[in-house]
């Protein structure tokens, strides 16, 4: 079956951390860019990282950017996104997709297949 599966979500302290892992089944991982969103309650999607094909090239949202890491390890079709010191606003559904490209915007044309996602909450 092609999917795409995240895992790694929970519940931490502000200040904590947590590693996502985005893993591929059913098609090669690393003909497709890999972006990670969020969606929180009552808010819009929201692109948090990309990751090229061969993953030397990465981009990060503003609000993420020097504390979250994305990272890929095409061998075993796995794409992970490290959190560190993480926000109560940071909590969401976290879901990862295979796409065309890594851009600042998002359309429907870029998107080949998205994971089910999984809950990320941040609370004291």
């Amino acid at each position: 079956q092609v999917q795409l599966v995240e895992s790694g979500g929970g519940l931490v302290h502000p200040g904590g951390s947590l590693r996502l892992s985005c893993v591929a089944s059913g098609f090669t991982l690393d003909y497709f860019h890999i972006a990670w969103f969020r969606q929180a309650p009552g808010k819009e999607r929201e692109g948090v990282s990309c990751t090229s094909r061969s993953g030397d090239s990465t981009n990060y949202a503003d609000s993420v950017k020097g504390r979250f890491t994305i990272s890929r390890d095409n061998a075993i079709n796995t794409v992970y996104l490290q959190m560190n010191s993480l926000k109560p606003e940071d909590t969401a559904i976290y879901s990862c997709a295979a796409v065309w490209r890594c851009g600042s915007t998002w359309s429907k044309l870029d998107f080949a297949l998205w994971g089910q996602g999984t809950q990320v909450t941040v609370s004291s």
